[in-house]
């Protein structure tokens, strides 16, 4: 099953334990915001605080196990077809974003897709999670400071998780667009299309 998910979009697909789901930016550097639930019990929810820190790493790398809220393994990281290019640490974007760096006006935001895709699936979200975020270039300075440098993920970069239990998974193509210096999260291109397949 494939499904794309239009820029400035989010999609929600039912993965089941065993199965992989698939993430692809076909067109290069579009970041991927991700979110998981139990199937069964959406007040479980993928935590990519939980996760960096057994894994010790504010990147998820391949090999490496996400685990939820309740530190229970929910998906297990098989394939980085993107070169480790991903981030833990900044929130999904939401409106108040967009206004806090001078944007007028609504816009399309990771936050709202989220909320609207699990509610496709019919649950009301009322927590917006810390999203992993696939395809997405941030660094640390020694002195602490962060930043998203130019994203250098080629076209047809993609990564592969495994389902420990069964889930719902969203992917955002992420809507962030505004010309802000030293946050160039999707190449300063635009928004593009992602891909998603379940096997």
């Amino acid at each position: 099953m494939k499904i794309i998910v239009p820029p400035r979009e989010g999609r929600a697909v039912r993965v089941g334990r065993g199965q992989t789901i698939r993430i692809a930016t076909p067109k290069g550097a579009q970041a991927a915001d991700f979110f998981a639930y139990n199937a069964e019990s959406p007040a479980e929810w993928l935590s990519a605080n939980h996760t960096w820190v057994t894994t010790f790493n504010v990147k998820p790398r391949e090999g490496d196990t996400l685990i939820s809220r309740f530190r229970r393994p929910m998906l297990k990281f098989t394939r980085d077809g993107a070169n480790g290019v991903h981030d833990m640490m900044i929130a999904a974007c939401d409106q108040f974003r967009y206004e806090f760096f001078g944007f007028k006006g609504p816009h399309a935001s990771c936050s709202e897709n989220l909320c609207v895709a699990m509610r496709r699936e019919g649950h009301q979200v009322d927590v917006i999670p810390q999203p992993i975020n696939f395809f997405t270039n941030t660094f640390v300075e020694k002195d602490g400071s962060f930043t998203s440098p130019p994203n250098p993920v080629p076209p047809g970069a993609f990564v592969e998780l495994e389902a420990l239990m069964d889930l719902i998974c969203v992917v955002s193509s992420c809507p962030f667009d505004l010309p802000v210096e030293g946050w160039t999260i999707n190449a300063g291109a635009g928004p593009t299309e992602l891909e998603v397949e379940v096997h």
